[in-house]
C-alpha cells in the first residue's frame, strides 16, 4: 500500500494572513464592525435626502475596505488625516462619530466642523487630527504635503496621510504636492482611492495610463498599487508607506482600485455612464463587506449582531437631530462669530484690508 502524506506540523504550517500582518482578531472583528458602521450610516443618509429630510448626500459606498484598512495603519495618538469626500469610513476610523457626521448632514448649529455653514462630508475634529478638505477638488494634496514639512521641521515623528479620488490626478494641485514631497522626502502618503470615475468620466477618458501609481516614478518615490476592495491588501501597502515616511525616507503614492456602486452624489444619474450590468457584480461577490466576511470566515450569527449593532448606533442620534430640541442653523453671523484663534485680531486686520 502507498504511504500517505502527512499532514504539515502545527509547528511549521504558515500562520494566518491577519497575524503575519500583525493584527490580532479582535482586530478584524473591529475592522468590520467600522466598515459596517460606516455603510449603514451611509444607507440612512441616502434615505434621509430620498425623503426631502437633508439637501445633499455623497457616498463612501463601495470603497469602505480602502478607507478603514488604511486608517488602521496609521497613529491615532499622533498621526494626521487630510480626507476627501468620501472618507466616511476613515474618519469613523479616527474619532469622528456618528452623530458628529449627522449633525454636519443636517446643517445643524452643533455641527463641529463648521456650524453647519457648509456642505457635508467636508470632515473635520480638531482633537482627533482631522484637517477638513476644501470644495475644490485636489486642494488637500498640497495642504498635506505642508503638514508634513511642519512636522519634519519640528521633529515630531508625524505622518500625514491623505486622500483622493483619481479625478483629482488630473489637477495641477496633484502634480505640485507630490512634487514638493518627493524634493523635500516628507512624512506623507498620498491614497489615491481609484473608484474608475470622475463623476461621469471615466479613467480612460482621464488619462493614457493604466495606473495613477505609475506617475510616481517621476517625483522620486514610490508607487504602489493595491486592491481596494481587499481590507489586509490596504492596510499592509498603507502600514508600509507610513513605516517608510516615519522612518524619513520618502512619501509613497498608494492606489487602491476600487468601485463607486453608487452614484457620484444625490445629485447623479449614474444609469446616464454606465450599466447595470458593469455595477452589479461590485454590489455582490465583490463588495468589500462580503469579500472580508468571507475572508474573515466570520459567522451569520456575529455578522447580524454587527448589523443590529450598527443600526443601534445610528437610530438615536437620527431621531434626535430630526427632531425639534436641535434647531434648524440660522444663517452664518458676521466673522467675529466664526471659529478662528484670535477672532478680533483677525477681524480688525480684515477691516484695515478693506479700507486701504
Amino acid at each position: 500500500m502507498a504511504a500517505t502524506q502527512e499532514s504539515p506540523s502545527v509547528l511549521t504550517r504558515e500562520p494566518p494572513r491577519h497575524e503575519r500582518l500583525g493584527l490580532s482578531e479582535t482586530d478584524l472583528v473591529d475592522m468590520y464592525r467600522t466598515m459596517v458602521l460606516s455603510r449603514r450610516l451611509d444607507e440612512r443618509m441616502w434615505l434621509l435626502q430620498r425623503q426631502g429630510k437633508v439637501a445633499f448626500h455623497i457616498s463612501c459606498q463601495g470603497q469602505e475596505a480602502t478607507q478603514v484598512g488604511a486608517a488602521w495603519a496609521l497613529d491615532r495618538g499622533r498621526d494626521i488625516l487630510h480626507p476627501y469626500y468620501r472618507d466616511m469610513g476613515m474618519v469613523l476610523r479616527f474619532g469622528m462619530t456618528p452623530r458628529e457626521l449627522m449633525l454636519a448632514l443636517f446643517a445643524k448649529r452643533e455641527d463641529i466642523t463648521s456650524g453647519g455653514r457648509q456642505m457635508p462630508a467636508h470632515f473635520s475634529k480638531k482633537e482627533a487630527r482631522i484637517v477638513s478638505g476644501s470644495s475644490p477638488v485636489a486642494t488637500q494634496i498640497p495642504q498635506a504635503a505642508g503638514l508634513a514639512l511642519a512636522s519634519k521641521i519640528r521633529g515630531e515623528g508625524v505622518v500625514t496621510l491623505t486622500s483622493f479620488g483619481e479625478g483629482a490626478t488630473s489637477k495641477g494641485d496633484f502634480h505640485e504636492g507630490l512634487n514638493f514631497a518627493g524634493i523635500w522626502k516628507l512624512p506623507v502618503v498620498f491614497l489615491c482611492e481609484n473608484n474608475r470615475y470622475a463623476i461621469s468620466v471615466s479613467q480612460a477618458k482621464q488619462m493614457a495610463i493604466e495606473n495613477v501609481a505609475d506617475r510616481a516614478a517621476g517625483y522620486g518615490f514610490p508607487g504602489v498599487v493595491v486592491d481596494g476592495n481587499d481590507i489586509l491588501a490596504v492596510y499592509a501597502a498603507t502600514k508600509e508607506a507610513v513605516d517608510r515616511a516615519r522612518a524619513g525616507e520618502s512619501p509613497t503614492l498608494i492606489e487602491a482600485k476600487t468601485y463607486r456602486v453608487v452614484p457620484h452624489s444625490s445629485d447623479d444619474d449614474d444609469r446616464l455612464y454606465r450599466s447595470e450590468d458593469e455595477v452589479e457584480p461590485w454590489q455582490a461577490e465583490k463588495d468589500p463587506l462580503h469579500r472580508f466576511q468571507k475572508t474573515m470566515g466570520l459567522g451569520a450569527e456575529l455578522a447580524a449582531l454587527i448589523a443590529d449593532e450598527a443600526f443601534e448606533w445610528l437610530d438615536g442620534p437620527v431621531q434626535r437631530l430630526a427632531g425639534p430640541d436641535v434647531p434648524a442653523m440660522p444663517y452664518a453671523k458676521p466673522m467675529e462669530d466664526f471659529y478662528l484663534p484670535n477672532p478680533e485680531k483677525i477681524t480688525a486686520a480684515v477691516r484695515r484690508l478693506a479700507a486701504y
